[in-house]
């Protein structure tokens, strides 16, 4: 069997879906497979990662809100030339994409990978519906978006899987020197810092995040609250900062490449979602230990276990995410720093990227055996 993978995505900017992929990608060439990307919308950071890794990656160069005949043509053209043995496709407009595309096409196997237990509203779960039969199998990245997907039927039972995302824990990991280094350069060597990671969009409630440490922040004068991402939301958050006389308390770090040094930096995650899938970031700071303090959406349970590794709070509620942080912070560091260990332990046992990666080799291999010769093109 030729084991070529083309994995197909919305874009490649900072996210966690796209780091996802691109771990995906750099592991399966590692595993000796012939790795392809292509991007819908063109091309992002994240792109540099496999152009130095020596992994071809292309876009079809669709925009956001712009419907477009030229990106589906260009992408049959891709799959007709490289021929995969796997589509596996990521986030929801490339899901629909693949699918739309594969009667136009020959693909042995489709795989579409859902990261959010939202993507958008109930038209788009009409859709993965109404185009799953040219699937052949929808995984969520946590257990609460795949109960929540076959609850509206965006699923068909049978045809869903949980498949977890997964952490390079030797990139993201603990260290005291690295610690000193950032903290030092970033001018808070006596502060407490609690940094938050992810687009401004309406998903992650940033303002739910900075009404809360708005009240956290009189008792604790020296605590800072680092914020790294872009989107559409960050001016009006800026402002929002300044209302609440948050002033240089509130960094504003933008999109950043170097975010495993900014956690080791950190003394506390906290994310204040709305609705989530299974937030990478989460993982990545359970693995630097980080104590973490996340509302109750989506799997953020699955990674935070309440008391253990960190604190769980309702979402949308300023009042009740403030009280929860200030409980954080009054712990020990002894404390904090259990609770960093146990999150670690908790990723390390069922999150780790070579596990993942060899669970997703695993499932391929098994679902490609299901098929007739014919259909794999052997004799």
């Amino acid at each position: 069997m030729n084991r070529r993978v083309l994995f197909l995505i919305t874009s490649l900017i900072y996210g966690g879906a796209e780091s996802q992929l691109v771990e995906l990608a750099l592991g399966f060439a590692r595993a000796g497979w012939r790795v392809r990307v292509v991007c819908m919308t063109p091309l992002g950071p994240r792109a540099q990662d496999l152009v130095r890794a020596g992994i071809p990656v292309e876009t079809l160069e669709m925009r956001a809100g712009w419907p477009s005949l030229k990106g589906p043509w260009k992408l049959v053209q891709i799959l007709r030339e490289f021929q995969p043995t796997v589509l596996h496709a990521h986030m929801v407009h490339a899901n629909l994409l693949a699918r739309l595309v594969r009667p136009w096409v020959r693909i042995p196997l489709l795989i579409c990978t859902a990261h959010n237990i939202n993507e958008g509203g109930r038209w788009r779960e009409l859709a993965y519906r109404l185009t799953d039969p040219w699937c052949d199998l929808t995984t969520q990245v946590s257990q609460a978006g795949l109960r929540r997907y076959l609850e509206v039927g965006a699923i068909a039972p049978g045809r869903g899987m949980f498949m977890a995302n997964g952490v390079d824990t030797q990139r993201f990991a603990p260290d005291a020197a690295w610690r000193k280094a950032v903290r030092d350069e970033m001018g808070v060597r006596d502060s407490f810092v609690w940094l938050a990671v992810g687009r401004f969009t309406e998903a992650k409630d940033y303002p739910n995040l900075l009404q809360a440490f708005a009240e956290v922040a009189p008792g604790h004068p020296t605590d800072q609250l680092w914020l790294v991402g872009q989107g559409q939301l960050l001016e009006s958050m800026r402002q929002l900062a300044q209302s609440l006389q948050l002033g240089e308390r509130v960094q504003f770090l933008g999109a950043r490449g170097d975010v495993p040094r900014l956690m080791q930096a950190a003394d506390a995650y906290v994310m204040s979602s709305a609705w989530e899938g299974m937030p990478m970031v989460l993982l990545e700071a359970a693995a630097i230990e980080l104590p973490i303090v996340a509302t109750d959406v989506g799997g953020n349970h699955e990674v935070v276990q309440e008391g253990r590794s960190g604190m769980l709070v309702r979402p949308q509620d300023s009042a009740g995410l403030a009280t929860t942080m200030r409980q954080m912070r009054r712990k020990s560091e002894l404390e904090r720093k259990d609770m960093g260990r146990a999150g670690r332990a908790l990723v390390l046992a069922h999150y780790d990227l070579q596990g993942v990666i060899s669970r997703w080799e695993a499932l391929y291999l098994r679902l490609l055996s299901q098929k007739t010769p014919q259909v794999l093109g052997e004799p």
